[in-house]
């Protein structure tokens, strides 16, 4: 099996690299077993978990770049093999009719789809995450989060559905209850790189509206998240870019030294005292020194510096320019 097709389309360079390999995959498919008559057609018929993965990642693929037929051959492949009322087939049929749904009254008809199948099982996760989704999709993220809500009451360990929660709580402005819902992630998958910096990046946004001792705190908790990202993950840019957002804002502050800006630790609650102006240079000098040799080497294209996109590249040096400028002003 290509290693491809076992990668999840995340982005739309894999989608399009994934289906435009589709009609040979799917030709591939057609054995001389499909053609026999059961039981014969078992004896001759691959069975792997990584044949059916292929087919689901081909399918996320194909509706991604709008080759309805295609993916819908692969739904009919799945359907076969697990049945229409498997919860995860049902999600994926859902999928499919909100992908190819021409209007909103289409839409409604794919909401009341999942609302039967939610009366009759409330239990069905899978569907109720693609209900939340579309709730979302057509602009009611309230009612989204009441479904994710429900969710995660009976299913409190469902790292993926607190992320979903932590965007939607985002997306109406509460930023304390997306706070949350990211360390809610973190305690499920605590070497998740990337949803470490997405908690720095939330707490950057809090502490931009506070004042004070507060803000100062917080900008440290942010910083050490962006920290712990890069050191999972080194050469990860997103936890670079932040780290080097916070470290600037905090030496402003902490040289400043303002009476009430700086916090100061707590042992009752467990805040930990700002860091020094010292290691928040340092780090400082890391971060930029970093994100200049990822724009440089990315942007040459060097083997093993190659996985960023162009925006990345572009937003990275964007932001050691804007520092520069100010230096030199």
């Amino acid at each position: 099996m290509a290693p491809i097709f076992l990668t999840p389309p995340t982005d739309p360079h894999t989608a399009l690299s994934i289906s435009a390999q589709a009609n040979t995959f799917l030709s591939a498919q057609k054995t001389l077993w499909s053609s026999l008559p059961y039981p014969l057609s078992l004896f001759l018929n691959t069975e792997s978990q990584e044949k059916w993965t292929s087919y689901e990642n081909l399918f996320l693929a194909l509706l991604r770049t709008g080759d309805h037929d295609s993916a819908y051959t692969c739904l009919e492949a799945l359907t076969t093999r697990f049945g229409k009322t498997n919860d995860h087939i049902l999600a994926l049929q859902g999928l499919y009719q909100e992908a190819t749904a021409k209007n909103k009254e289409e839409l409604e008809e794919v909401m009341k789809a999942y609302d039967e199948v939610l009366q009759e099982d409330r239990t069905i996760f899978s569907v109720r995450k693609r209900r939340a989704a579309l709730l979302r999709s057509v602009g009611k993220p309230e009612e989204a989060i009441a479904d994710l809500t429900v969710l995660l009451d009976a299913s409190p360990t469902d790292g993926e559905a607190w992320a979903e929660l932590s965007d939607l709580y985002l997306e109406v402005g509460a930023l304390e209850q997306a706070v949350y819902c990211l360390e809610e992630v973190l305690l499920v998958t605590p070497h998740a790189w990337n949803m470490h910096a997405r908690l720095g990046e939330v707490l950057y946004m809090s502490a931009i509206k506070m004042e004070g001792g507060e803000q100062t705190k917080t900008l440290s908790e942010s910083m050490r998240r962006f920290c712990r990202s890069i050191e999972l993950c080194d050469g990860y840019l997103r936890g670079y870019y932040g780290l080097r957002l916070t470290t600037s804002k905090l030496l402003e502050m902490l040289r400043d030294g303002k009476k009430g800006q700086v916090a100061t630790s707590d042992p009752v609650t467990g805040d930990l005292a700002p860091p020094s102006v010292a290691t928040v240079k340092k780090l400082n000098q890391l971060a930029t020194a970093k994100l200049g040799e990822i724009v440089r080497r990315g942007t040459a294209g060097e083997k093993g510096w190659d996985g960023y996109s162009e925006a990345e590249l572009k937003a990275a040096k964007a932001l050691i320019d804007s520092d520069t400028q100010k230096i030199e002003r």
